[in-house]
């Protein structure tokens, strides 16, 4: 009989500590293998080091091409996206990030659910925003369990929260109770019965998502342009229907949430404010110093109108400046 012997697991803000609970607390004889998402985009990381340091099971960054082997941590490294392939082995790409990130949680568990199917267990710690929730309802979409930390109990509530309200999910507890769970599912079996069949949408979006050849042929059959722009790469947004929650993806394979696309156009919003600020800034020092000019060659007219138009567009950046402050 199969059983529930792949464990995924996602966080970001707040997430070294709670990853350090569960891997302290798996049992030396944990009979599963078990991938790490953490939000740590392309900086160094030495978390596999701190995982291992307080648990049992030997921890280590994944390379690609290896194979899942029980009872032991493999993590995402730096810029890097973690997927699962259907021979039971690892694939790290660079290719277009999620959420504006990369590594992000809903790649590994999509692909962790196209795979491996009933297999699976997803499990969504702290973080911000909603990264995991699409990835958590593809593995129950596929016969997976979907484990979620309590958002009372997490440093950010955002990610949890997210998922509880958009997915069916099988266990909502505290980080301490996760580990002696996830001991008790992997000793179960799989329900009989044939495994559910992934959804084509499901499979679509995932080939749309590696930003192959023919990922405007699978974006096209999962979703509809909209008018909005990927703040990645400038193309056009697609956004795929009867998502939950809403989803959005351009033909390179940049996804996003309406959470995160929100995120980060406030970003951009906010870099193109202060463009401006720095504009105006900059204009009004040169107008001072053609003011200075005009005055040595005895035109105080022009001198007077530079210093005008000059003191205006420090009332305008000032203005701006006050208003970006503000959020």
């Amino acid at each position: 009989m199969a059983r529930r012997d792949i464990v995924v697991i996602g966080a970001s803000a707040g997430g070294v500590r709670a990853l350090r609970v569960v891997a302290a607390a798996l049992p030396a004889d944990f009979d599963a293998a078990v991938c790490v998402v953490l939000h740590v985009g392309a900086f160094k990381s030495n978390l596999p080091e701190l995982l291992e340091a307080v648990g049992p099971l030997p921890a280590a960054h994944a390379f690609s091409g290896e194979t899942l082997r029980r009872g032991r941590i493999l993590v995402a490294p730096p810029d890097h996206h973690l997927l699962l392939d259907d021979n039971g082995a690892v694939q790290l790409t660079r290719g277009p990030k999620e959420h504006h990130t990369r590594p992000a949680v809903d790649p590994l568990f999509r692909s962790a659910a196209l795979s491996h199917g009933p297999r699976v267990i997803g499990v969504l710690l702290t973080g911000g925003l909603d990264d995991g929730t699409a990835g958590l309802h593809a593995i129950k979409e596929c016969g997976g369990l979907a484990v979620v930390q309590d958002p009372a109990d997490a440093e950010d509530p955002g990610m949890p929260s997210a998922a509880l309200q958009a997915v069916k999910v099988d266990h909502c507890l505290p980080l301490e109770r996760i580990a002696p769970l996830l001991g008790e599912l992997v000793r179960q079996g799989v329900p009989a019965g044939e495994a559910p069949v992934p959804p084509a949408r499901l499979v679509h979006e995932h080939q749309a998502s590696l930003g192959g050849e023919n990922a405007m042929d699978d974006l096209e059959l999962v979703a509809t342009p909209s008018t909005l722009v990927c703040p990645d790469c400038k193309g056009t947004l697609w956004e795929i229907r009867g998502a939950n929650p809403p989803r959005y993806r351009c033909h390179t394979g940049h996804g996003f949430s309406l959470r995160s696309l929100a995120m980060v156009q406030q970003e951009a919003t906010e870099n193109a404010l202060w463009s401006a600020v720095r504009a105006l800034q900059e204009k009004e020092v040169l107008l001072r110093k053609i003011a200075d000019l005009d005055r040595s060659a005895g035109d105080e007219a022009h001198a007077l109108q530079a210093e005008t138009e000059a003191e205006q567009l420090r009332v305008q950046a000032d203005t701006l400046r006050a208003l970006v402050e503000q959020g």
